[in-house]
């Protein structure tokens, strides 16, 4: 999976320690193994690359927030 290398990394880094964390990156990694899979897995965090966290007002976290 791609990295996040821009200002998102240093407030989501404490977060890929955690134990949920680790158990969800072996889940989608394993996904992607077994499966066709979409997004492409160097696709995932595209949002955090387009969007910089300084220019973010409002993160709507979610399932279809429409």
């Amino acid at each position: 999976m791609a990295a996040i290398n821009n200002d998102w990394l240093e407030p989501l880094k404490p977060e890929f320690s955690k134990p949920y964390y680790k158990e969800l990156y072996a889940r989608v990694k394993e996904e992607y193994a077994r499966h066709l899979v979409f997004p492409p897995s160097n696709e995932i965090f595209s949002a955090f690359e387009l969007t910089p966290l300084k220019d973010v007002k409002v993160v709507i976290i979610g399932q279809d927030p429409y």
